[in-house]
Parts: structure tokens; sequence; C-alpha cells
């Protein structure tokens, strides 16, 4: 192939076989990307046929990984991020130390360096990103306090990544790699020195790019797309939010040696703070989504299918490390830190695979002397098995928090440290929850629920599951709130279901919606129930089980404009109104109903 023609040779061959094989795999009931990764491996270079270009693959998904990056950026504030910190910091670290003693106690068993082992726990330690954001975005979950948590954690675990990378040229030597230059002095001081001085760089760095791009970016970029939207051209107006994402991530991987993936994700919240923010977050996705294609492509070009039948005891053992052993591991440090099974499950199952950051750090242990041969392909191979098996991991999760919530006594056993936070505000008079409301969630729509409530002077409560939220609403003396799980029997119990009027659930599952209703019925037969949704889908679901009204966000939006929009212009009241009704009653075509295994996928 020749030089001028092998970026579109890769681009179009591997866009081509990725929507076949991806129509193909969602056909099988299997996840698209299944079919991207395999599109990866049939033009790979250990595949017959056509080859693509590998470098240009990588570098094509890099810019995948930046935009969606960026995008996660754009709705996770630094709020968000400090409102997980007490699980996702400790959370993570003792994460990746549990994954790292696994990895190289399996590797010790096949004869490797201790060195070698070390850096191969390393590189199973770090989940990818780009999956993780695929399967809470197909979940509807990236703004639910249990995607926060996970992706926090990433962030956390990509943070320790930047570390390792920096360091691991001075530690090369003192694992049994080539000695980094100025590391070889026989009594380590040079060692020393040459360890400290790097990670004080490190932080240094990280923390010139922080302070940096906070202080100076949020004057900046605002400044800059309002001016460019000024002029009323998209085309620019796209341009802009390229060239800040793109720009940033360049720029802090040259001058301070971040990645450019936390330099896309510095980008994302530099650009929340602008009026603007939607408008680049929705002019940005179809960039994201071609070339997070290109990831999961490049992906698979670096998969050797042999090494399946040349070392299948190692593939095995590597997958369960990725998957079970670190899926088990988040799973007792979330139900430590005191939070409830379904989040510890949800963390479990976004952890249960390894991406982007495991291929560079494998690389650069390789360069080093720190990883056999076989070590980058082992790592690929769990990667390639993690990616494709982690959907079957979020269903797992599913089942299992169904099949743990029905059994009270285990839920108590699990959760028996959180039960003490699970209580009233001390201020609650529980003698009087009768014929009151329980609102589920206090995020933006319910806080806007509790405000409107609170001024017509109507008895309610909050159920709340984001632990910092709660406590930072009770020093303000806010509402009666309650910190706990609504899809727990007793938790709604507390919140007096049995003598309350209605239950309002503002969280985004559906699912999670469901199990609320069940419970809330259960306990209360007569009790009014009102659920927010996304789609008529999800509202046709949750009302053929049982909820009494279920809000589409979007039709109520189309809703308030219309009936606004009738009367500007000169329309009456009851055409208005008739408007509105017409509205309600007619489902949008295409969107069909889904069944629960089909909304899921």
């Amino acid at each position: 192939m020749s030089h001028e023609t092998a970026l579109i040779a890769t681009i179009g061959v591997g866009i081509a076989l990725a929507l076949f094989l991806g129509l193909v795999a969602t056909r099988l009931r299997l996840p698209p990307l299944v079919g991207y990764l395999l599109a990866g491996v049939a033009i790979g270079p250990f595949t017959p046929g056509f080859v693509g270009d590998a470098g240009l693959a990588g570098q094509l998904a890099e810019i995948g990984v930046i935009l969606l990056m960026f995008g996660v950026g754009i709705h996770f504030s630094v709020a968000d991020l400090l409102s997980v910190r007490r699980i996702a910091l400790p959370g993570a670290v003792v994460q990746i130390a549990v994954a790292t003693v696994l990895g190289a106690a399996a590797t010790r068993l096949w004869g490797w360096s201790l060195g070698s082992g070390i850096v191969f726990g390393l590189c199973l330690s770090v989940a990818s990103t780009v999956v993780l954001l695929r399967a809470l975005e197909d979940r509807r979950m990236v703004d639910s306090v249990d995607g926060r948590i996970a992706v926090g954690w990433l962030i956390v675990e990509d943070l320790a990544t930047v570390v390792v990378l920096v360091l691991l040229p001075a530690l090369s030597g003192l694992l049994g790699g080539s000695a980094a230059e100025g590391a070889e002095a026989a009594d380590g001081t040079s060692t020393a020195r040459t360890i400290l001085l790097a990670l004080g760089l490190t932080f240094a760095k990280v923390g010139a790019f922080v302070a940096l791009t906070f202080l100076v970016g949020r004057r900046a970029v605002p400044w800059l797309l309002q001016r460019v939207a000024n002029t009323g051209s998209r085309e620019l107006f796209t341009l802009a939010v390229l060239a800040v994402a793109l720009g940033i991530a360049a720029g802090a991987a040259a001058l301070f040696g971040v990645s450019f993936a936390l330099g896309a994700f510095f980008a994302g919240m530099v650009v929340n703070g602008s009026p603007l923010s939607h408008a680049a977050a929705r002019d940005s996705l179809p960039l994201q989504d071609a070339f997070a294609v290109l990831f999961f492509v490049a992906v698979g070009m670096l998969f050797d299918p042999t090494i399946l039948l040349r070392h299948p005891i190692e593939v095995l053992t590597v997958v369960l490390i990725v998957i079970v052993g670190k899926a088990v591991a988040a799973l007792v440090i979330v139900l430590v830190f005191r939070y409830p099974v379904r989040t510890a499950l949800t963390i479990s199952a976004s952890l249960a695979q390894i991406g982007e950051f495991s291929f560079i750090l494998a690389a650069l242990a390789r360069t080093h002397g720190l990883l056999p041969p076989e070590g980058q392909s082992l790592i690929v191979a769990a990667a390639l098995l993690s990616i494709s098996l982690n959907p079957v991991a979020f269903r797992f999760s599913d089942w299992a928090g169904r099949w743990i919530m029905a059994r009270p006594r285990l839920v108590e056993l699990l959760e028996r440290p959180a039960r003490p936070a699970g209580e009233l505000s001390p201020s609650v008079d529980r003698a009087k929850l009768r014929d009151h409301v329980i609102l589920v969630g206090f995020g933006r729509v319910g806080g806007a629920v509790s405000t409107a409530l609170e001024r017509q002077k109507i008895p309610f409560v909050v159920v709340e599951e984001n632990r910092g939220r709660v406590e930072d609403a009770r020093k303000q003396r806010r509402p009666p709130l309650l910190y706990g799980d609504a899809t727990r029997r007793d938790v709604l119990d507390e919140a007096g279901v049995a003598h309350a009027s209605m239950i309002i659930v503002t969280v985004p599952d559906p699912f999670h919606a469901r199990t609320i209703i069940e419970n809330a019925y259960a306990a209360n037969r007569s009790i009014a129930t009102v659920v927010r949704t996304h789609s008529e889908s999800e509202r046709a679901y949750l009302e053929s089980h049982g909820v009494g009204l279920a809000l589409v966000g979007e039709k109520e939006l189309a809703i308030g404009l219309a009936h606004h929009a009738i009367l500007v212009m000169g329309g009456r009241e009851e055409d208005a109104d008739a408007a509105v009704d017409a509205i309600r009653s007619t489902p949008r075509p295409h969107q069909p109903v889904r069944s629960r295994e089909e909304a899921s996928t």
C-alpha cells in the first residue's frame, strides 16, 4: 500500500467492515463493538487479506479517546468529581494494588521475573474509559450516582497510570529491565534521586497543567466560544470546539506530560463552565461516535488469534483476573465503604475490562525490556475478550442485584455497615409522616420538585443515595432527607411508604424505577406513582408494569413550548389545552415499545 493511500484505505476499509460486522453482531444479539473488534482482527497483520496501517489506526483511535473524554468532561463538573472522591480515590488505589498482585502472582507461576510481573499486573489494573462510557451511555447511567462513581474511579486510575508512565523509565533498571540513564550507581543513591526527581516533576507538571487550565481556561475558552457563536456560523463553532478539545489535549501532552485523554477531560470541564456547553457536546457527538469505532478497530488489529492456541491457559488466567478478580475486589471495596449492593455490582461490572491505557503502558514496558513478547499479546487478548464480555458482566450484575434484593437477610448482611446512615434527618417527626410525598432523587429534577412542594407546604420526604449530597443538604437544613437506596424495601419503610399518598421517582434508570414502584405497591396498594422517563419505549414499559404516570422529559418540554406558542400567537386557552392533549395521546412512531432485554442491550 502506498503512503498516499494508506490513510484512506485504513479508514475506508476499517469503517466499512466495522459497519458490516457490527450489523451482524446486532442480528446475533451481541453488542456492536464486538463486530468493530472483529473488523480490526480481519484487517490486522495476523490474518490474511487486506492489512491496514496499524500506526495510523492507533492515532485515529487516540482522537476518538480525546473526543470521548472531552464529552465526559463537559458533563462531569468539578463538584461531581469531588462528590465521589471518598470512594473513587481509595477504591481505585486498592483495586490497582489487588490487580497488580494477582497479575504478578500469575506470572511468577509462568517463570517471569518479579519486575515483569508487577508491570503486567499494572497493565491489567486499568479499565477502559471508552468501554465504560459506552456501557453507561447505553444504560443511561452517565449522570447517575453509580455512573459518576465509576467515571471518577477510572479518572483516578488514569491519573495513577500517568504517574507510572513517567516513573517506569527511572524504575526500569530496578525492576530488571534496561536501566535508565543516570540510574546505575551501585549504592542506589543515583537511582533514588532519579525516582524522587521524576515523581516530583510529574506532580509539578500535572499541578501546573490543572492550575493553568482552570485559572486561564475558565475565562478564555467560554469567551472564545461565545465570540465564535456570535458569528452565526455552525461550521466555525464546531471547529472552535474541536480546536479546544484537541488543542488542550495536545498541549497537555507536549508541555506537561499529561496524557491526551486526561487533557481532553479537563478541556471538557473548562467548557462545562460556558453557557454553550450543551451546543459543544451536541456538535462533537458525531465525531466521537466515528472515532470511537476506529478505536475498537485499532484494538482488534493488535490481536494475534494464534495466542489462543499457543497459550490457552495463560489467556484464560488473565481473562479471569480482569473479569473476576478485579470485579470481586471492586465489589468488596464498595461494600466496605458503605455503599448499596446495587452500586457495588455496577462498579464491579464497570471495571471488569481493560483497554487503551493498558496498551500504552505495555508498549512502554516492552521498550524498556520489562515485558516479554507474549506479554503484550496476552494483554491484547484479555482486552479483546473482556471488552466483548463486558455487556454480559452488566447483565449478570442486574440479575445478581435482583437476586440479592429478593433476600432481605442477605441484603442486611451485605449492607449492614450502611444501615446507620439510612435514617431520616433528626428533625423529622415520624409520627407526622402520613399522607405525604416520597421524592426519590435530589438532583436537578428532584430539587426542582422539592422546591415546588415546599412552597405549597405539601409534606414530603426525599430519598437520595448520594451521601455527599445528603450531608450537604442536611447542613443547610434542607427538606427531610433519607440516605439510602430506594430499591430497598426497608429504606422505603423508613420513609413512611405505608402511609404515603404519592411517590415520585426522578432517577433516570427505568428498571430501578420499576423495582422502587413494585416495593412501594407491596407496602401501600393505594399509593399514587409518578416516574421520570427519557423515551416513549421506557414510558410504555413502566406503565405496563404498574406505574400510574410516566412522564417523558422531552415530550413535556415540547408540551410546554407548544402551549406557550399557541397562546402567544393569539390562540385560546382551550385550543392550547386541546393541542397538549393531542401531543400526550400520540406516541412517537419511530420509538417502538421494547422489552427489558432489548432495552438493556
